[in-house]
């Protein structure tokens, strides 16, 4: 098996407590009926719908961005071009290691790279709130998919130095499928999920794996980058 795909979906797992942090509130959203305050089937729905859209959004970003540099690349011949955002990417990684582990918030200003694209994006989204059919659940998930965050946005930096259009679309779902099961106990109100995503212990282990991931491929890249 492809060892980024292996890695993308690690970083998604180690990854989830910012997910919740950044997402949980909706998804439980989505998953309220004041009327029926027992889980039921088209809560369960929502919410299975609502995760559906959103990895559908991340694979199609990582998809036409990886898509777009594999392109450039090739017309270009600018072999160098793709090495040097492999360090990118990999930089990208250990700040979003350190945020984890609150150590260092400088991720927050890629974050902010987002935040002109979401005025747009955001009222729509809220249109769809509350949901009024299951299978609103799907594009409302994929609008929320576009919520500016330095996790997805490092990931971003993996799927476009991936190689091709398939790379970048597998990167980003398989981030997006290491997200899911925190997402969807979240959903569905797991108690233990949102005491873990303000455990210290949890999040300075998830941060230093991010950091030693990142290291790893920023040492591999800056040989590749070195041997051309």
């Amino acid at each position: 098996m492809n060892l980024d795909l292996i890695g993308a979906f690690m970083v998604g797992v180690v990854g989830s407590a910012h997910c919740i942090g950044m997402c949980g509130g909706i998804a439980s959203l989505i998953s309220i009926d004041p009327n029926v305050p027992k889980l039921n089937s088209k809560k369960i729905t929502n919410i299975v719908g609502y995760n559906l859209g959103r990895l559908s959004s991340y694979a199609l970003l990582g998809g036409i961005l990886g898509g777009a540099l594999a392109s450039l690349v090739e017309l270009s011949q600018l072999t160098q071009l793709l090495t040097g955002l492999r360090v990118v990417a990999a930089i990208l990684m250990i700040a979003l290691g350190l945020y984890i582990g609150q150590w260092w918030f400088g991720i927050l200003k890629v974050e902010s790279i987002g935040k002109g694209i979401w005025r747009y994006i955001s009222p729509i989204a809220q249109k769809l709130i509350p949901i009024k059919h299951p299978l609103h659940a799907i594009p409302l998930g994929f609008l929320w998919g576009w919520l500016p965050c330095g996790l997805v946005y490092s990931m971003l930096s993996w799927a476009i130095v991936s190689g091709s259009a398939l790379a970048g679309a597998g990167t980003m779902l398989a981030f997006g499928l290491g997200t899911l099961p925190s997402m969807l106990a979240f959903g569905v109100g797991a108690a233990f999920i949102n005491q873990l995503k303000s455990s210290s212990l949890f999040k300075r282990t998830a941060g230093a794996l991010l950091i030693i991931y990142g290291s790893y491929t920023l040492i591999l890249a800056v040989s590749m980058f070195i041997a051309h």
